[in-house]
């Protein structure tokens, strides 16, 4: 059996290799587009509940662009520290800015969703860029974006910004989770116009209103917790046209505070990338164990066979991992030094995420429960 699970692993990461690097050398580096500074109207639209350490700061980075022709919509979803005022004493100083202040969320929706629709809806520009209250921009980032995204007639524009960390446990754990999010997301698929494939990253969706309205806006994905991959799905899948990109050198995140702040984040979209089901949550249990945990094990076994095997299974995931991080992120691939850790790391993720949302009888996000039974049936 041992023989058999680890022929089978093998296989499949010398097809993940082969994949991963074909598909990974074709996306584009939003570095390397050429810039415009006049263009039609962008309108930025970030959605904030309770992020008065890190908004200030996102902003300010964003009103540096030198791209000229954008508006701020600014949405305070029912926060209870000081974001709202933070928010108020920008806008007073930029008249670009228009701020909204949300005191109480409708039945049926997610909070964060329906904060960037109402901004949607005060909004005027010909494109949209949806972004978090936590990023960072470098002065030529909207201006090489808005460029590229005219220049390829784009209806959606998604790009993967530079995530960080502190610590190295911490670090090690989101170079494992952008290794898996790209070998199972794939989403250099997205480019693929024949692909229904869509990738949509929260830190970047730069839509068309056109194209937006047309898929239905937020109110088509009201209660995904991944509303980010959602929007950029119902792109392709409606037929318009998408590019994932690159944008580590433009565009940066600090992804959580600490490990344990990197757990809890991710308790509201485990499940929900799993389709809520139990046997899904046990399928990626069992074929994480098997094919990224196993070898490590297995490479102590006396008989010859299962050593080789195991030995071919480590020297391939290496590769595979060298590659995923080295054009995913900027974090060494020397990290694999502790993959086995971060594998079960990421299982014990998974296992908390989804026990805790039957636990609660849904997930708890940014102060609100949403019920299991309802993000089901509206999923």
């Amino acid at each position: 059996m041992l023989i058999i699970l680890l022929s089978a692993s093998l296989l499949v990461w010398i097809a993940v290799l082969i994949d991963a690097a074909l598909g990974l050398k074709s996306l584009d580096r939003l570095e390397d587009s050429d810039t415009m500074t006049e263009g039609p109207l962008l309108s930025v639209i970030t959605a904030a509940r309770n992020e008065e350490a890190r908004i200030e700061e996102s902003l300010k980075t964003q009103l540096q662009q030198s791209y000229k022709r954008i508006e701020w919509i600014l949405v305070n979803d029912r926060s209870t520290d000081s974001t709202g005022s933070i928010m108020d004493r920008l806008q007073k100083s930029d008249s670009r800015i228009k701020c909204i202040d949300i005191k109480t969320l409708p039945s049926g929706w997610l909070g964060k969703n329906h904060a960037l629709y109402k901004g949607y809806l005060e909004s005027s520009g010909e494109l949209i860029l949806f972004t978090d209250a936590d990023v960072l921009f470098k002065k030529e980032a909207l201006s090489k974006a808005v460029h590229y995204f005219s220049k390829n007639d784009l209806d959606h524009l998604t790009a993967a910004p530079s995530l960080m960390g502190r610590g190295f446990w911490l670090n090690t754990f989101i170079a494992f989770f952008l290794f898996g999010f790209s070998y199972y997301k794939r989403p250099w698929l997205a480019n693929n116009q024949r692909s229904k494939t869509g990738i949509g990253i929260g830190a970047f969706n730069m839509v068309s209103r056109r194209s937006y309205e047309a898929i239905g806006t937020h109110k088509a994905i009201k209660m995904r917790p991944d509303d980010d991959l959602m929007l950029g799905m119902r792109i392709k899948q409606n037929g318009l046209k998408q590019k994932f990109a690159t944008a580590m050198d433009l565009i940066e995140v600090e992804w959580y505070e600490s490990l344990k702040e990197a757990f809890k984040g991710l308790e509201k979209n485990t499940f929900a990338g799993l389709h809520y089901r139990v046997s899904m949550v046990l399928f990626a249990i069992a074929g994480t164990f098997i094919s990224q945990m196993l070898p490590f094990i297995t490479i102590f076994s006396a008989e010859k066979v299962i050593f080789s095997l195991s030995l071919a299974n480590i020297i391939i995931l290496t590769g595979v991992y060298t590659v995923i991080t080295k054009r995913m992120s900027k974090f060494s691939p020397l990290l694999f030094v502790v993959f086995p850790i971060t594998a079960l790391l990421f299982i014990y993720s998974i296992l908390r995420a989804s026990i805790l949302t039957f636990v609660r009888g849904g997930i708890v996000w940014r102060g609100t429960l949403y019920k299991l039974s309802e993000l089901r049936n509206k999923r």
